[in-house]
């Protein structure tokens, strides 16, 4: 017996050996699952946008850092989210174009949208993406671990047959589309994943949902050819945004024949090829649907993570609960981006990532490191696009009180849109502005606009708005003329930034001052 346990062992040897880290002699491989933890000095899980930042940073710090990542790096935003749908968005909007061109004297004959064509562009850019994403790690010299990654104590994890461990940890695994449990959602819709798997446009659409996605995509479908019902629960949709934005964004989607459903969906019914929503309450069913798609929420990605084996807190919502300063319950471990769930953009991950690496590993302070999460400029690219940054009026109203509020407000017609270069039977879109001002100086704390090109126009107006700018700054600055952003700076009524007598007259835009006493 004595022999057959050393032959054993002799055959058992060679494929243990492959199983170690590479140098690493065969009597470590012998024990391979008792060898030592890998060690880092910041051990981030998730390799999406926020995660990466950080990681990048850390080391520019010179901390030794490691992502974990079981899918393609550059997570949602890079793969199923802002850069693929951005590149719809940019289609759908070269079309538009394309039925305006007669307008301005220019004939397209025979245009026509191939989905196939786009769809094999856009998902090469971003498989361009992933590789740009893991030589910056690798020129950054940020150790990248392939898999899925499980919390076997507070700051280590398994990989595989891997153990790391991590000084500081940082979970930033992200979120994915949620769907509602309805019976027929599951096997007869689809979600925003699912939207860039299409290879053809469908001809007719039910988009369920009520945020930033859902009227996104609706816009995005109607405008290359689908005829979309968009079903919302409330009144409107985006009911966390400016009301005054939102209110002529339905107008904008009813023109372009996009159709606003008021009910919630009870059930989906039908087959592959012709689908049914059932309403709640009575309210009746919609069917002839190509695609049901789904855009109710996202959902945290942290079920095989095995958080309680961290001693990391979640809320009933699944979201992993954080202080202002990114920390967990669980001491050295931190979290961001969707996954807990405070705004779910792409750049505010990245912001929040390189500070908490400033803070850990560049000296930086607590205080000038927590994330500021006012006056993060937003756009939803609708058709047209909306964007926004700041309070809205009743936001405003509800902190600093009603008589502390002042609202100013433009409409206009960009000059693309102007009457003489529309087509027969085209609708005029008109571009809103709206700036919320508070207390005497006027501190401009809110900007909501939609229209042509406002998703160019926001960045550097977030900038002056961060920066304390007020009604009387915006008025001071030389307009950009025949521009949408020179509206931004010329809205009534003037202000000046310095001392004018008590009757000195204030005038508008539109016609010359006149001295006191000639009025």
């Amino acid at each position: 017996s004595t022999m057959l346990l050393a032959i054993a062992a002799s055959a058992l040897a060679p494929r243990l050996a492959l199983r170690a880290a590479p140098g690493a002699s065969p009597h470590a491989a012998s024990c391979v699952r008792m060898a030592a933890p890998e060690e880092f000095d910041y051990l981030v899980i998730g390799g999406g946008s926020g995660g990466i930042a950080s990681a990048r940073r850390a080391a520019a710090h010179g901390a030794r850092a490691c992502v974990i990542e079981r899918s393609r790096l550059g997570g949602t935003c890079v793969n199923v989210g802002c850069v693929p749908k951005k590149v719809m968005f940019n289609a759908a909007t070269v079309l538009e174009m394309i039925h305006q061109s007669e307008g301005y004297g220019i004939s397209v004959g025979g245009a026509s949208f191939d989905m196939k064509a786009i769809k094999a562009k856009r998902d090469a850019y971003v498989t361009r993406l992933n590789g740009i994403y893991a030589n910056n790690l690798a020129n950054s010299d940020v150790t990248f671990v392939e898999g899925d990654a499980r919390f076997t104590g507070p700051k280590t994890v398994a990989v595989g047959d891997r153990t790391l461990t991590g000084k500081s940890v940082l979970i930033a695994v992200g979120g994915r589309p949620s769907v509602p449990d309805i019976p027929g959602a599951a096997e007869l819709g689809i979600t925003s994943d699912g939207f860039f798997e299409l290879d053809s446009v469908p001809d007719r659409v039910a988009v369920i949902g009520s945020g930033y996605i859902a009227v996104e995509l609706a816009g995005i479908l109607q405008v290359l050819g689908s005829k979309v019902d968009l079903f919302i629960r409330g009144a409107t949709p985006l009911r966390s945004m400016e009301s005054d934005v939102v209110e002529r964004l339905v107008g904008e989607m009813e023109a372009a024949g996009i159709t606003i459903v008021r009910g919630e969906a009870e059930a989906i019914s039908g087959d592959a090829a012709s689908k049914t929503v059932v309403l709640k309450d009575g309210k009746g069913e919609h069917g002839g649907y190509g695609q049901v798609l789904f855009a109710t929420g996202r959902e945290p990605v942290t079920g095989s993570l095995d958080l309680p084996a961290a001693g990391v807190e979640t809320a009933p919502s699944g979201h992993i609960v954080v202080d202002a300063a990114s920390r967990t319950s669980s001491e050295g471990v931190y979290a961001l981006g969707d996954v807990i769930g405070r705004i779910d953009l792409t750049p505010t991950a990245i912001a929040a990532g390189r500070l908490l690496s400033d803070r850990l590993f560049g000296g930086a302070s607590e205080a000038d490191t927590l994330m500021d999460y006012d006056f993060v400029p937003t756009v939803v690219f609708s058709h047209p696009p909306l964007a926004v940054c700041g309070l809205t009026e009743a936001e405003a109203i509800a902190r600093h009180g009603p008589d502390a509020v002042a609202v100013h407000k433009s409409t206009w017609v960009n000059m693309l849109y102007s009457r003489e270069f529309l087509v027969d039977g085209q609708h005029m879109p008109k571009t809103f502005a709206k700036l919320v001002c508070v207390g005497p100086e006027q501190r401009v704390v809110g900007l909501h606009m939609i229209g042509l090109a406002v998703d160019e126009i926001l960045q550097g107006f977030a900038l002056a708005m961060k920066m304390g700018a007020t009604k009387a700054d915006f008025d001071s600055v030389v307009a950009i003329h025949p521009t949408s952003s020179e509206e931004l700076v010329t809205i009534p009524p003037w202000q000046a930034k310095y001392s004018l007598r008590p009757d000195a007259y204030t005038p508008s835009y539109e016609e010359e001052p006149v001295p006191a006493k000639a009025r």
